[in-house]
Protein backbone atom coordinates (compact mmCIF):
# COMPACT_ATOMS: atom_id res chain seq x y z
CA UNK A 1 0.00 0.00 0.00
CA UNK A 2 1.48 3.21 -1.22
CA UNK A 3 0.53 6.30 1.17
CA UNK A 4 1.65 9.80 -0.29
CA UNK A 5 0.51 13.12 -0.02
CA UNK A 6 -1.27 14.36 -3.19
CA UNK A 7 0.59 17.25 -4.75
CA UNK A 8 -0.93 19.64 -7.09
CA UNK A 9 -4.57 18.16 -6.93
CA UNK A 10 -7.27 20.61 -7.05
CA UNK A 11 -5.16 23.50 -7.03
CA UNK A 12 -8.51 25.00 -8.27
CA UNK A 13 -10.19 24.31 -5.19
CA UNK A 14 -9.89 26.31 -1.91
CA UNK A 15 -9.65 24.61 1.48
CA UNK A 16 -10.91 26.50 3.72
CA UNK A 17 -9.76 27.94 6.84
CA UNK A 18 -11.49 26.55 10.09
CA UNK A 19 -14.90 28.09 10.60
CA UNK A 20 -15.12 30.34 13.64
CA UNK A 21 -15.96 28.05 16.58
CA UNK A 22 -20.02 28.41 17.43
CA UNK A 23 -20.85 27.92 21.28
CA UNK A 24 -24.44 27.34 21.92
CA UNK A 25 -26.22 27.71 25.37
CA UNK A 26 -27.69 24.23 24.83
CA UNK A 27 -26.76 21.79 27.18
CA UNK A 28 -26.73 19.07 24.29
CA UNK A 29 -26.93 20.02 20.34
CA UNK A 30 -26.79 17.98 16.80
CA UNK A 31 -26.38 20.09 13.78
CA UNK A 32 -26.51 17.94 10.31
CA UNK A 33 -26.07 18.92 6.62
CA UNK A 34 -29.18 16.94 5.49
CA UNK A 35 -27.87 16.52 1.71
CA UNK A 36 -24.36 15.87 2.51
CA UNK A 37 -25.09 14.18 5.95
CA UNK A 38 -21.82 16.51 6.85
CA UNK A 39 -22.14 16.74 11.00
CA UNK A 40 -21.63 20.55 11.77
CA UNK A 41 -22.02 20.19 15.59
CA UNK A 42 -22.02 17.46 18.30
CA UNK A 43 -21.99 18.43 21.80
CA UNK A 44 -23.30 15.69 24.23
CA UNK A 45 -25.50 14.34 20.98
CA UNK A 46 -25.10 10.63 22.15
CA UNK A 47 -26.45 10.84 25.61
CA UNK A 48 -29.76 9.32 26.14
CA UNK A 49 -31.76 12.45 27.86
CA UNK A 50 -35.23 12.73 28.63
CA UNK A 51 -36.95 13.89 25.26
CA UNK A 52 -39.62 15.48 26.51
CA UNK A 53 -41.99 15.93 23.50
CA UNK A 54 -39.85 15.28 20.87
CA UNK A 55 -39.84 11.84 21.47
CA UNK A 56 -43.78 12.81 19.75
CA UNK A 57 -42.09 12.18 16.64
CA UNK A 58 -41.10 8.76 16.98
CA UNK A 59 -44.95 8.26 17.69
CA UNK A 60 -45.62 9.95 14.59
CA UNK A 61 -43.33 8.13 12.75
CA UNK A 62 -44.64 5.02 13.71
CA UNK A 63 -48.32 6.90 12.48
CA UNK A 64 -46.99 7.88 8.94
CA UNK A 65 -45.77 3.95 8.60
CA UNK A 66 -49.24 2.40 9.52
CA UNK A 67 -50.56 5.00 7.02
CA UNK A 68 -48.17 4.12 4.15
CA UNK A 69 -48.73 0.23 4.35
CA UNK A 70 -52.46 1.07 4.66
CA UNK A 71 -53.14 -0.30 8.16
CA UNK A 72 -54.66 3.11 8.42
CA UNK A 73 -56.23 5.24 6.47
CA UNK A 74 -56.76 9.40 6.85
CA UNK A 75 -60.20 8.31 7.67
CA UNK A 76 -59.71 5.96 10.09
CA UNK A 77 -61.31 6.70 13.39
CA UNK A 78 -59.73 6.05 17.31
CA UNK A 79 -61.45 5.58 20.30
CA UNK A 80 -60.45 8.54 23.27
CA UNK A 81 -60.51 6.16 26.25
CA UNK A 82 -60.40 7.08 29.83
CA UNK A 83 -56.61 6.90 30.26
CA UNK A 84 -55.90 9.39 27.12
CA UNK A 85 -58.56 11.82 27.99
CA UNK A 86 -57.07 12.10 31.30
CA UNK A 87 -53.76 13.08 30.26
CA UNK A 88 -52.34 16.40 31.23
CA UNK A 89 -50.10 18.90 30.14
CA UNK A 90 -50.78 20.25 26.43
CA UNK A 91 -53.77 18.25 24.69
CA UNK A 92 -56.41 18.22 22.39
CA UNK A 93 -59.15 18.02 25.18
CA UNK A 94 -60.41 14.91 24.14
CA UNK A 95 -63.33 13.79 25.64
CA UNK A 96 -63.52 9.57 26.82
CA UNK A 97 -65.89 7.90 24.25
CA UNK A 98 -65.51 10.07 21.71
CA UNK A 99 -63.49 9.10 18.04
CA UNK A 100 -61.17 11.03 16.20
CA UNK A 101 -59.63 10.56 12.78
CA UNK A 102 -56.21 10.26 12.36
CA UNK A 103 -56.11 12.94 9.81
CA UNK A 104 -57.14 15.12 13.15
CA UNK A 105 -54.78 13.81 15.67
CA UNK A 106 -51.32 14.54 13.34
CA UNK A 107 -51.70 18.34 13.58
CA UNK A 108 -53.07 17.56 17.24
CA UNK A 109 -49.98 16.25 17.88
CA UNK A 110 -47.54 18.43 16.04
CA UNK A 111 -49.49 21.76 16.31
CA UNK A 112 -51.29 21.16 19.75
CA UNK A 113 -49.00 18.34 21.20
CA UNK A 114 -51.70 16.73 22.17
CA UNK A 115 -50.15 14.03 25.04
CA UNK A 116 -53.97 12.77 25.03
CA UNK A 117 -53.89 12.47 21.06
CA UNK A 118 -50.53 10.22 21.26
CA UNK A 119 -51.95 8.08 24.24
CA UNK A 120 -55.12 7.70 21.12
CA UNK A 121 -52.58 6.87 18.42
CA UNK A 122 -50.61 4.52 20.29
CA UNK A 123 -53.61 2.62 21.39
CA UNK A 124 -55.08 2.87 18.24
CA UNK A 125 -52.25 1.00 16.66
CA UNK A 126 -51.33 -1.83 19.51
CA UNK A 127 -53.79 -1.69 21.62
CA UNK A 128 -52.47 -0.44 24.74
CA UNK A 129 -49.38 2.06 25.28
CA UNK A 130 -47.26 -0.10 26.64
CA UNK A 131 -46.99 -2.70 23.85
CA UNK A 132 -46.83 0.15 21.52
CA UNK A 133 -43.74 2.10 23.09
CA UNK A 134 -42.14 -1.21 23.10
CA UNK A 135 -42.72 -1.76 19.72
CA UNK A 136 -41.62 1.50 18.25
CA UNK A 137 -38.05 1.38 20.88
CA UNK A 138 -37.75 -1.99 18.59
CA UNK A 139 -38.44 -0.07 15.38
CA UNK A 140 -36.36 3.04 16.46
CA UNK A 141 -33.61 0.69 17.31
CA UNK A 142 -33.26 -1.23 13.53
CA UNK A 143 -33.75 2.54 12.07
CA UNK A 144 -30.59 2.88 13.84
CA UNK A 145 -31.68 5.09 16.86
CA UNK A 146 -29.23 2.98 19.39
CA UNK A 147 -29.94 5.02 22.29
CA UNK A 148 -33.46 5.40 22.17
CA UNK A 149 -35.37 3.76 24.92
CA UNK A 150 -39.43 4.84 24.76
CA UNK A 151 -41.67 4.04 27.66
CA UNK A 152 -44.86 6.18 26.36
CA UNK A 153 -46.42 7.83 23.55
CA UNK A 154 -45.79 11.68 24.58
CA UNK A 155 -42.91 12.19 26.46
CA UNK A 156 -44.64 12.39 29.80
CA UNK A 157 -41.78 12.03 32.05
CA UNK A 158 -41.15 9.14 33.14
CA UNK A 159 -38.04 6.98 33.99
CA UNK A 160 -36.09 5.55 31.48
CA UNK A 161 -38.21 7.32 29.14
CA UNK A 162 -34.59 8.33 26.94
CA UNK A 163 -33.54 9.80 23.80
CA UNK A 164 -30.13 10.84 22.53
CA UNK A 165 -30.13 13.98 20.39
CA UNK A 166 -28.51 12.07 17.46
CA UNK A 167 -31.21 9.85 17.37
CA UNK A 168 -33.37 12.55 17.46
CA UNK A 169 -31.75 14.40 14.42
CA UNK A 170 -31.57 11.06 12.51
CA UNK A 171 -35.52 10.92 13.14
CA UNK A 172 -35.86 13.77 11.65
CA UNK A 173 -34.19 12.82 8.57
CA UNK A 174 -36.49 10.03 7.81
CA UNK A 175 -39.06 11.77 8.50
CA UNK A 176 -38.38 14.47 5.75
CA UNK A 177 -37.07 11.52 3.33
CA UNK A 178 -39.69 8.87 4.02
CA UNK A 179 -43.02 10.80 4.29
CA UNK A 180 -42.98 13.35 2.14
CA UNK A 181 -46.29 13.91 1.64
CA UNK A 182 -46.79 14.35 5.45
CA UNK A 183 -44.27 16.42 6.33
CA UNK A 184 -45.72 19.31 5.11
CA UNK A 185 -47.65 19.09 8.52
CA UNK A 186 -45.20 20.14 10.43
CA UNK A 187 -44.84 23.28 8.87
CA UNK A 188 -48.87 24.40 10.26
CA UNK A 189 -48.65 27.00 12.21
CA UNK A 190 -51.99 26.72 13.67
CA UNK A 191 -54.51 24.04 14.60
CA UNK A 192 -57.84 23.99 16.26
CA UNK A 193 -59.63 20.65 16.51
CA UNK A 194 -63.12 21.36 16.50
CA UNK A 195 -63.42 24.49 17.62
CA UNK A 196 -61.70 23.75 21.43
CA UNK A 197 -58.90 25.23 23.63
CA UNK A 198 -57.83 27.90 20.61
CA UNK A 199 -55.14 29.17 23.44
CA UNK A 200 -53.43 25.93 22.70
CA UNK A 201 -54.49 26.14 19.10
CA UNK A 202 -50.86 27.87 18.03
CA UNK A 203 -47.66 25.61 17.25
CA UNK A 204 -44.90 26.33 19.60
CA UNK A 205 -42.28 26.17 17.08
CA UNK A 206 -41.02 29.76 17.62
CA UNK A 207 -39.32 29.83 14.05
CA UNK A 208 -41.86 29.01 11.64
CA UNK A 209 -43.08 32.63 9.96
CA UNK A 210 -39.84 33.95 10.40
CA UNK A 211 -38.29 33.83 6.47
CA UNK A 212 -35.70 31.51 7.93
CA UNK A 213 -37.05 28.54 5.77
CA UNK A 214 -38.19 26.68 9.26
CA UNK A 215 -40.50 24.69 8.34
CA UNK A 216 -40.63 21.85 11.69
CA UNK A 217 -40.34 19.48 13.13
CA UNK A 218 -41.56 19.69 16.99
CA UNK A 219 -40.63 21.68 20.19
CA UNK A 220 -40.64 20.22 24.17
CA UNK A 221 -40.51 20.79 27.56
CA UNK A 222 -40.14 19.62 30.80
CA UNK A 223 -38.96 20.67 34.01
CA UNK A 224 -36.04 17.49 33.83
CA UNK A 225 -35.24 18.17 30.20
CA UNK A 226 -35.59 22.26 29.62
CA UNK A 227 -36.55 23.41 26.82
CA UNK A 228 -36.18 22.12 23.41
CA UNK A 229 -35.85 21.55 19.56
CA UNK A 230 -36.11 19.52 16.95
CA UNK A 231 -36.24 21.50 13.59
CA UNK A 232 -34.85 21.97 9.78
CA UNK A 233 -34.54 24.79 8.11
CA UNK A 234 -34.26 25.01 3.77
CA UNK A 235 -32.74 27.49 1.75
CA UNK A 236 -31.71 27.59 -1.55
CA UNK A 237 -30.74 23.67 -2.14
CA UNK A 238 -29.37 23.57 1.47
CA UNK A 239 -32.06 22.11 4.08
CA UNK A 240 -30.05 21.42 7.87
CA UNK A 241 -31.38 19.55 10.72
CA UNK A 242 -30.63 20.80 14.08
CA UNK A 243 -31.87 19.47 17.71
CA UNK A 244 -31.07 21.54 20.82
CA UNK A 245 -32.09 20.87 24.40
CA UNK A 246 -31.61 21.46 27.67
CA UNK A 247 -32.34 25.58 27.44
CA UNK A 248 -33.64 27.55 30.61
CA UNK A 249 -36.64 29.56 28.77
CA UNK A 250 -38.71 29.54 25.52
CA UNK A 251 -37.16 32.61 24.89
CA UNK A 252 -33.62 31.66 25.00
CA UNK A 253 -34.50 28.44 22.80
CA UNK A 254 -35.90 30.84 20.39
CA UNK A 255 -32.77 32.97 20.26
CA UNK A 256 -30.82 29.82 20.32
CA UNK A 257 -32.57 28.22 17.17
CA UNK A 258 -32.47 31.40 15.37
CA UNK A 259 -28.51 31.35 15.90
CA UNK A 260 -27.76 27.94 14.74
CA UNK A 261 -30.04 28.07 12.03
CA UNK A 262 -28.02 31.12 10.78
CA UNK A 263 -25.02 30.04 11.03
CA UNK A 264 -25.46 26.53 9.91
CA UNK A 265 -26.62 28.26 6.47
CA UNK A 266 -24.46 31.02 6.12
CA UNK A 267 -21.16 29.79 7.01
CA UNK A 268 -21.44 26.44 4.72
CA UNK A 269 -21.64 25.57 1.65
CA UNK A 270 -21.59 23.06 -1.38
CA UNK A 271 -19.08 22.34 -3.57
CA UNK A 272 -18.28 19.76 -6.08
CA UNK A 273 -14.52 19.20 -6.01
CA UNK A 274 -13.60 16.13 -8.20
CA UNK A 275 -15.89 15.58 -11.33
CA UNK A 276 -16.08 11.61 -11.88
CA UNK A 277 -13.59 10.28 -14.29
CA UNK A 278 -10.89 13.13 -13.23
CA UNK A 279 -7.63 11.96 -12.52
CA UNK A 280 -6.18 12.35 -9.59
CA UNK A 281 -3.26 9.86 -9.46
CA UNK A 282 -1.66 6.98 -11.76
CA UNK A 283 -0.65 3.91 -10.13
CA UNK A 284 2.29 1.30 -11.69
CA UNK A 285 0.81 -1.91 -12.99
CA UNK A 286 2.92 -5.10 -13.37
CA UNK A 287 2.75 -6.75 -16.26
CA UNK A 288 0.29 -5.42 -18.40
CA UNK A 289 0.28 -4.13 -21.48
CA UNK A 290 0.33 -0.46 -20.17
CA UNK A 291 2.96 0.53 -17.53
CA UNK A 292 0.52 2.24 -15.61
CA UNK A 293 -3.04 3.49 -14.99
CA UNK A 294 -5.41 6.82 -14.40
CA UNK A 295 -7.18 6.47 -11.14
CA UNK A 296 -10.52 8.43 -10.22
CA UNK A 297 -13.48 9.05 -8.23
CA UNK A 298 -16.36 6.96 -9.45
CA UNK A 299 -18.85 9.65 -9.21
CA UNK A 300 -18.36 13.43 -8.88
CA UNK A 301 -17.58 14.46 -5.28
CA UNK A 302 -18.89 17.00 -3.82
CA UNK A 303 -18.32 18.04 -0.14
CA UNK A 304 -19.80 20.85 2.19
CA UNK A 305 -16.99 23.34 2.90
CA UNK A 306 -16.99 25.97 5.41
CA UNK A 307 -17.57 29.57 3.21
CA UNK A 308 -14.48 31.20 3.97
CA UNK A 309 -11.74 29.67 1.75
CA UNK A 310 -8.31 30.24 1.25
CA UNK A 311 -5.47 27.76 -0.49
CA UNK A 312 -5.88 24.03 -1.49
CA UNK A 313 -7.81 21.29 -0.11
CA UNK A 314 -5.74 19.00 1.56
CA UNK A 315 -5.34 15.49 0.71
CA UNK A 316 -4.27 12.36 1.06
CA UNK A 317 -3.69 9.20 -1.10
CA UNK A 318 -3.50 5.72 -0.65
CA UNK A 319 -3.50 3.40 -3.11
CA UNK A 320 -2.47 -0.50 -3.42
CA UNK A 321 0.88 -0.71 -6.66
CA UNK A 322 1.78 -2.23 -8.80
CA UNK A 323 -1.57 -3.19 -10.00
CA UNK A 324 -1.24 -6.49 -10.98
CA UNK A 325 -2.74 -7.29 -14.83
CA UNK A 326 -4.89 -7.66 -15.96
CA UNK A 327 -6.88 -4.73 -14.49
CA UNK A 328 -10.67 -3.99 -15.00
CA UNK A 329 -11.86 -0.42 -16.06
CA UNK A 330 -13.76 0.54 -12.59
CA UNK A 331 -11.90 -1.47 -10.67
CA UNK A 332 -11.25 -0.23 -6.58
CA UNK A 333 -7.90 1.04 -6.42
CA UNK A 334 -7.06 3.17 -4.09
CA UNK A 335 -8.80 5.86 -1.18
CA UNK A 336 -8.46 9.79 -1.40
CA UNK A 337 -8.85 11.69 1.99
CA UNK A 338 -9.42 14.89 1.53
CA UNK A 339 -9.48 17.15 4.87
CA UNK A 340 -11.64 20.12 5.93
CA UNK A 341 -10.62 21.76 8.91
CA UNK A 342 -13.48 22.28 11.39
CA UNK A 343 -14.89 19.32 10.40
CA UNK A 344 -14.68 15.61 9.65
CA UNK A 345 -12.38 13.94 7.07
CA UNK A 346 -14.22 12.70 3.74
CA UNK A 347 -12.62 9.27 2.43
CA UNK A 348 -13.65 9.25 -1.45
CA UNK A 349 -13.04 5.44 -3.18
CA UNK A 350 -10.81 5.73 -6.60
CA UNK A 351 -11.17 4.01 -9.09
CA UNK A 352 -9.33 2.45 -12.38
CA UNK A 353 -9.98 4.50 -15.35
CA UNK A 354 -9.27 2.45 -17.97
CA UNK A 355 -9.04 -1.56 -18.20
CA UNK A 356 -5.23 -2.47 -18.91
CA UNK A 357 -4.47 -5.86 -20.59
CA UNK A 358 -1.95 -8.44 -19.59
CA UNK A 359 1.05 -8.36 -21.52
CA UNK A 360 2.04 -11.07 -23.96
CA UNK A 361 4.35 -14.12 -22.95
CA UNK A 362 7.75 -12.43 -24.32
CA UNK A 363 7.21 -8.80 -22.58
CA UNK A 364 6.29 -10.79 -19.30
CA UNK A 365 9.25 -13.24 -20.22
CA UNK A 366 11.33 -10.21 -20.38
CA UNK A 367 10.08 -8.70 -17.04
CA UNK A 368 10.21 -11.96 -15.27
CA UNK A 369 13.90 -12.13 -16.49
CA UNK A 370 15.14 -8.85 -15.27
CA UNK A 371 14.04 -9.46 -11.96
CA UNK A 372 15.81 -12.87 -11.94
CA UNK A 373 18.82 -11.30 -13.08
CA UNK A 374 18.71 -8.45 -10.32
CA UNK A 375 18.23 -10.81 -7.59
CA UNK A 376 21.25 -12.94 -8.72
CA UNK A 377 23.76 -10.60 -9.03
CA UNK A 378 22.59 -7.09 -8.16
CA UNK A 379 22.13 -3.45 -10.18
CA UNK A 380 24.45 -2.94 -12.91
CA UNK A 381 27.42 -0.99 -12.27
CA UNK A 382 27.27 2.48 -12.51
CA UNK A 383 29.29 3.92 -15.67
Amino acid sequence: MRVAPLLAILLAVCLIRPAAAFETAATAAYVVDHGTGTVLMDKNATTPLPPASMSKLMTLYMLFEALADGRVTMDTEFRVSARAAAMGGSTMFLAEGERVAVRDLIPGIIVNSGNDACVVVAEGLAGTEETFSALATDRARALGLSETTLKNASGWPEPGHRMSLRDLGLLSQRLIDDFPDYYPYFALERFEFDGRAPANSNNRNPLLGLGLGVDGLKTGHTQEAGYGLAGSAVRGDRRVVFVITGLATAEERAVEAERIVNWALRQFTVETVLDAGETVATAPVWLGTEGAVALAPAGDVTLLVPAAAHGALQAELAYDAPLAAPVAAGAPAGTLTITRPGLAPVEVPLVTASAVAKAGFLPRLRVAAGVLIGRWFGPAPAG
